[in-house]
């Protein structure tokens, strides 16, 4: 990647520049990545590697409730299923809950290790002031969130505007503190391949420690061709920076087939470097308890009915 191996500390100095660098990048053949992560997907995951993999997608898992009508008793009872899937299957990686009920999963998760995720910065439009959102983002981390998901202004990247937006994420990342930002990038609404890519690059010279598929709100969210993209955007940015960033497909992520898929993905195309909670997670709410039949019934032979797990 030619471009790349400019100096990186100057791509932001300017819209000019950074606009330069976004259209030097090497365009996506849509045909190959469709076609790769088509091929990628037809791998078949057996007996004990399957569940191998069951218990790493788990592991994986941003369990995520994001609708109006969430109350602290729904996101306690979440928590409580993060903590202890059930079968003995390893917690989840994270609970994701809007900005006012981070303190009550702060409280339901204390000591356990999984963290407390919020959505911020106008989620999921992005469409409000710079000083909204990085109030938005200060006070979720005030109340304790450990990682903030946050939203481009995706008017501004697709006519353009790529300063605003890297400033943007800039901001963001000053207002997390110590806690870890996810750049959303709402790939549904980029429309073209080489837009994921861009910016995919835009997040992470911006500081991203995670880049994110899709709000769950906007179809279609995440695809495999989505993905692969975005893992080859995390791969090459740490071979030209040496700073590794986190991928996080999200949005219709529903069965233990579509988790599977997406960890062949990582391996095939990141590494084995990225194969890990720390580096790979998996935005979803009704996944967990399709992971949870499949794992018993590798365990026992039998199928266990949706009403045997409690509803997410």
């Amino acid at each position: 990647m030619s471009t790349v191996t400019t100096s990186l500390a100057d791509v932001a100095s300017s819209d000019s520049a950074l606009r330069a660098f976004l259209h030097g990048l090497p365009g996506v053949d849509r045909v190959g990545a469709d076609q790769r992560a088509a091929m990628l997907g037809t791998r078949s995951i057996k007996t004990t590697a399957k569940a191998q993999a069951i218990d790493l997608a788990i592991s994986m898992v941003d369990l995520t409730t994001l609708e109006g009508a969430d109350t602290a008793g729904k996101v306690r009872a979440m928590c409580t299923k993060a903590v202890h899937p059930g079968g003995g299957a390893p917690r989840v990686a994270a609970v994701c809950v809007y900005p006012d009920l981070v303190e009550v999963a702060v409280q339901a998760l204390a000591g356990t290790g999984v963290k407390v995720a919020s959505v911020a910065t106008a989620f999921p439009s992005g469409r409000s002031s710079l000083e909204v959102k990085v109030s938005d983002t200060a006070l979720a981390v005030a109340a304790g969130a450990d990682e903030i998901d946050m939203v481009i202004d995706r008017g501004a990247f697709l006519s353009g505007r790529y300063l605003k937006v890297f400033e943007e994420i800039v901001a963001v990342k000053a207002a997390c503190g110590p806690a870890h930002l996810k750049v959303i990038l709402e790939t549904g609404e980029l429309a073209a391949y080489d837009n994921v890519r861009r910016a995919s690059w835009l997040a992470m010279l911006a500081g991203a420690d995670f880049i994110k598929t899709s709000t769950g709100k906007v179809s279609p969210a995440a695809t495999l061709p989505v993905t692969l993209i975005m893992l080859e955007a995390v791969r090459d940015f740490r071979d030209a920076t040496g700073r590794q960033v986190g991928v996080k497909p999200a949005g219709g992520i529903r069965t233990t087939k579509d988790a599977i898929k997406n960890l062949v993905l990582v391996h095939e195309t990141a590494g084995d470097d990225w194969l890990s909670p720390d580096w790979f997670r998996l935005g979803a709410s009704s996944l967990l308890n399709d992971l949870l039949m499949q794992r018993q019934k590798l365990a026992t032979g039998r199928y266990a009915g949706p009403d045997y797990f409690t509803l997410d």
